[in-house]
C-alpha cells in the first residue's frame, strides 16, 4: 500500500503491528496516508491513536474532534500516556518528537497542528500533496473488507512455504 517503490509486504505488517490496538479505520487511514499524504487521513490516524489511550467514557469527546479538547483535563491523558502516543505516532508517521516539543501540546488542536507540521517538514519532496474531494472520500463500511484483504496478502507473503 506504500507509494515507495522499494516497499515490501512487511511494511504493511509493521504498520498493522504498530496500530494493532487501534480501530481498523485508523489502520486504513494510515495506509491511505502513506500513499496520499492527505491531511484528512492524517487527522484520522492521529485521532485513532489517541482513542486507543483514552478511557472509554471519555472517547465521545474525541468523536467531536474539537480543537479545544484538552489532553489532560478533558481526555485524562498524562505525560506517560502522551509518550506512548508519541512513540506510536513516530513509528507510524516516520517523524521524531522531542520531550520539549511534547510539553507544548495542551489541546487536540495543538497535537493535530503539530503532527501536520512534522509530516510536512519530513517530506523530502515538499509540502503535503493537495487532494481532491474524490481522493478523500472513502467508505467506512468497506474498511473491514480492505483490512482483511491486506492482512491476507501480508500473511501469505510472510508465511513460510508449506511445500
Amino acid at each position: 500500500m506504500s507509494s515507495d517503490p522499494d516497499s515490501t509486504p512487511e511494511d504493511d505488517f509493521v504498520l498493522r503491528d504498530a496500530l494493532k490496538r487501534c480501530s481498523p479505520a485508523t489502520y486504513y487511514a494510515a495506509c491511505k496516508f502513506k500513499k496520499s499524504r492527505s491531511p484528512v487521513d492524517l487527522g484520522v490516524v492521529v485521532l485513532g491513536i489517541m482513542e486507543r489511550f483514552t478511557e472509554r467514557d471519555l472517547r465521545s469527546k474525541l468523536a467531536d474532534a474539537s480543537s479545544s479538547v484538552r489532553l489532560r483535563e478533558d481526555l485524562g491523558l498524562d505525560s506517560l500516556t502522551m509518550m506512548e502516543i508519541v512513540m506510536i505516532a513516530e513509528e507510524v508517521l516516520k517523524i521524531t518528537v522531542s520531550n520539549e516539543e511534547l510539553t507544548n501540546l495542551r489541546t487536540l488542536g495543538d497535537v493535530q497542528t503539530f503532527i501536520l507540521g512534522k509530516t510536512t517538514r519530513s517530506e523530502a519532496s515538499g509540502p503535503l500533496a493537495k487532494t481532491t474531494a474524490d481522493n478523500n472520500a472513502w467508505d467506512i463500511s468497506a474498511v473491514g473488507e480492505d483490512v482483511r484483504r491486506i492482512e491476507a496478502n501480508t500473511a501469505r507473503s510472510i508465511s513460510p512455504l508449506s511445500n
